[in-house]
Parts: C-alpha cells; structure tokens; sequence
C-alpha cells in the first residue's frame, strides 16, 4: 500500500495528493455547552493567554493493529472564535455510523484537517514510532500546503512521538527532516476532554477503516472489513493458517501465543 496523506489512497509516498482542507475562518456551530461527557474546546482555549490562536488537534489510529497503515489525524482550530461541533467524542467511543457521518462535518468545522499514513512496510522498516511520525510529518505538511500554519499542537497521549528526538550529543546524527516544528503539548486522553483532538480522532478512523476495508476488497480471507487488521482471534487463525499478507506488519508477532 502506498504511503501517503489524507483518506484517499496516493499514488506518491510521502507526498500529499492535494491541498489540505482550509478555511479562512471557522464557523460557529454552536455557543451551548457541551453535553456531560463529551469533550469541548475549554483546555484547547487555555492556550489563548500563552498567544496561540491556530492549534492542531492530533490524534492517531492503527498503532496496535496486525495489518494496514497507521494513520494520524489534525483537526485545526481557531480558539478565537470557533464554537463547538455537536456528538463528537473519541473516535473509539462511536458507531461506525455515527463517525461516517461526522467526518464531513469535522472537516466542514475545523480550520483545516488532514490524514496521513504510514504503511505495514515503512512500520516493519523504521519501527512504530518514527512510522507514526512519519504519518504525522505527511498529515502536517499537508496542513501548511493548504495555507494554515498552527501555532502549537496538542497531542493525545503522553509522549510526544510527533516531534524528532532532541540530538543526544555531538557522535549521535540528527533525523532527517523537514518535521513538524510547532510547540507540542501532550495530554493523557485528550481526545476523551478536548474537542479538537477528538475531531482528529474521527477523521484518522474513518480514513483508516476505509483503507482496510479497500484491502478487504483486495484480500478478503483476513476479514479486515470487521477486524480492521487488529489482532481478534478470528484474525491470527488465519494468519497461522495462510500465513501473513504484504499489507501484514512482519516484524511483529502476528501469531501470538500458541493456542491450546
């Protein structure tokens, strides 16, 4: 599969396929507070008194997956007038459904959104981390070739794999660039409290369960059109039986332990 940025599949790895999503102004879906456990945008607008006007809302899928891309999403926002976008919370939390029908919203709402990806094989090449920073790296860049430049970005999680690990010292040669430059901020379960990071959690999703679902097509024995290449038992069975696809992270232990 080639690697690349957005939900569509391009023919170039490494290279976005087109302009990110851009607009010069956020719509205000709504003043109303949000609904009890949904997330909002009250931690992104804590940022407004360090100077941050444009964030991006990072969020990925697939890191844990068998098969397919790992795929990270940014969802920009203006903190200083965007209003909030209704039923959207962490991507994990909604149907299938619901998450195809908020995605053109999210991308209606935010700023700018973008995807990107990084293949079974650049993952098993470089390991998981650098391929999730290489997808956040192609997802980026598509943001700053649509004409929007955030000012920081607030990632889910606690460790900031976006960003290129600080040169240790003078014997130890720097990554290859160019990569996101912007200030990170990390924060455990962001994408459960902040609504930009939850938007960019739908957008990753649905872009990533459509590409399983495109090699389904391709390859239908794994069941990928339920599993989405995650490690179910149904999964690993066939696995064992017919052995890893191309679009399998051979570097991992596919299999698992031996059943009984």
């Amino acid at each position: 599969m080639a690697s690349m940025a957005t939900s569509s599949k391009g023919k170039t790895p490494g290279k976005a396929p087109g302009k990110a999503l851009a607009k010069s102004k956020a719509k205000s879906t709504t003043k109303a507070k949000s609904p009890l456990g949904y997330p909002t945008l009250d931690i992104e607008r804590s940022y407004l008194s360090s100077g941050v006007r444009l964030l991006a809302g990072v969020d990925e899928v697939g890191r844990g997956a068998l098969a397919g891309p790992v795929s990270v999403g940014i969802a920009v926002v203006n903190l200083e007038e965007h209003g909030l976008l209704a039923d959207v919370r962490d991507s994990k939390l909604l149907k299938p459904e619901d998450r195809d029908r908020l995605e053109p919203l999210v991308r209606e709402w935010a700023v700018a959104s973008a995807v990107g990806h990084a293949s079974s094989r650049e993952i098993d090449e470089i390991g998981i981390i650098a391929a999730l920073r290489l997808a956040g790296t192609r997802a980026w860049f598509e943001i700053l070739e649509g004409g929007i430049t955030p000012d920081m970005v607030l990632l889910d999680g606690s460790h900031n794999w976006l960003s290129p690990d600080v040169q240790a010292s003078l014997f130890d040669s720097p990554e290859p660039g160019p990569w996101c430059e912007a200030p990170v901020q990390t924060r455990i379960k962001a994408d459960m409290s902040c609504l930009s990071v939850a938007a960019a959690s739908v957008l990753a999703k649905v872009a990533r369960d459509r590409i399983m679902v495109d090699l389904h097509s391709e390859i239908p024995s794994y069941g990928w059109n339920v599993n989405k290449g995650y490690a179910t038992s149904a999964h690993r069975d066939v696995i064992r039986s017919q052995g890893p696809s191309v679009y399998h992270r051979t570097s991992w232990n596919l299999t698992g332990p031996d059943p009984d």
